[in-house]
């Protein structure tokens, strides 16, 4: 018994299936499209009108009917339409299982747009993360070169300059190494978090602490009411705070401002700056790969791996207008009712962002 063809074409692939003598008895409307034909009643040979680059047609190259009686299915190729179009091509043998003949074949078209787009961005992923890593280790070759070639002529403070800059290029080199990782993990959903019940006013305090110690620009902690403990990754949390106030720092003029508080659902973390803010129509890209705005040498992968995190822990990433002008980030982490944030997921959502 076959689905109907409602159901069939329901389907947003192309759908064509032959009898044990090579004949059409289903095509939905979307392989009917894509193929140019009417409808099932044909030989498939003649309804399935692919070529490969060479010019030979799909029921030849890949000779459905025949071949080892093992044979179950036919894996994903490209193949191109009359129109020229690609298209990648599967198909599924369902076989007698006495005599192992195929009594049906089933294939499936679908548009290889997606898989094009998909190449396109692992091959600017490639070239991005190539130009990130080269402008460090440039530097880190050149001062190694010149400490090895001219070290009897260069003066002490000359050498801890070299090795200072080194160094600086070296932990720029770990960072991104590191955030590459996190943003591995979050986009295969093997992200994990080592969750247990923290105080965030302690965290939150000792990341002001450490930025402060790096720049001259005040930054202000502000806590409203109680807080409770909450089950989060402290170092994830961290990462989180880090990312956001360095952000702040980096794109705004003047007082950072950093405020935790609570509502009914949930404990939230925000941070806001005194700059130009961000647009409203362009704060979806501040969650993609690499986006990055103004100077600051930056890789933009923090605001990707901030959503990543936060959404691993069930919780929301908001980006509004700030009260005085600039931007302001909320952080929101879903609060059970005995107060902890929700734990967890088994699989966490990877997101749709990457950051400046």
């Amino acid at each position: 018994m076959h689905p109907p063809a409602d159901v069939l074409d329901a389907f947003p692939d192309g759908l064509v299936v032959a009898d044990a003598h090579g004949v059409v008895t289903h095509a939905n409307a979307r392989a009917c499209r894509m193929l140019g034909v009417d409808g099932p009643g044909s030989p498939l040979a003649e309804t399935l009108l692919l070529q490969d680059r060479q010019g030979r047609d799909w029921c030849s190259a890949v000779r459905p009917y025949d071949g080892l009686p093992s044979r179950s299915g036919i894996p994903e190729q490209s193949w191109l339409l009359p129109d020229g179009a690609e298209v990648l091509v599967a198909a599924g043998l369902q076989r007698d299982p006495v005599d192992r003949r195929v009594l049906r074949v089933a294939v499936s078209l679908r548009s290889a747009r997606g898989r094009t787009r998909l190449d396109r961005e692992r091959s600017d992923l490639v070239a991005t993360v190539a130009h990130e890593l080269r402008s460090p280790l440039t530097g880190v070759r050149a001062f190694v070169q010149a400490l090895l070639t001219r070290w009897d002529r260069l003066s002490d403070d000359q050498k801890l300059l070299m090795l200072a800059t080194v160094n600086a290029d070296a932990e720029r080199l770990s960072r991104l190494i590191i955030d590459l990782l996190d943003v591995a993990r979050i986009d295969t959903g093997r992200l994990v978090l080592h969750t247990r019940p923290s105080d965030v006013q302690v965290l939150t305090e000792r990341v002001i602490t450490s930025i402060s110690a790096t720049t001259s620009r005040e930054i202000g902690l502000q806590v409203h009411g109680e807080l409770p403990k909450v089950n989060l990754d402290p170092d994830k949390f961290t990462q989180v705070a880090t990312n956001l106030v360095e952000n702040a720092v980096r794109h705004g003029d003047g007082r950072v401002g950093v405020g935790l508080s609570r509502t009914a659902t949930s404990v939230l973390l925000t941070v806001t700056d005194e700059g130009d803010g961000i647009a409203e129509e362009i704060r979806r890209r501040v969650f993609t790969k690499f986006w990055t705005r103004g100077p600051g040498g930056s890789s933009g992968l923090g605001m990707y791996i901030v959503q990543g995190l936060v959404r691993g822990h069930g919780g929301t990433v908001e980006i509004t207008d700030a009260d005085g002008g600039g931007a302001q980030v909320t952080v929101a982490w879903p609060v059970h009712d005995d107060g902890h944030v929700a734990p967890l997921p088994e699989t966490p959502s990877p997101g749709s962002g990457a950051g400046s």
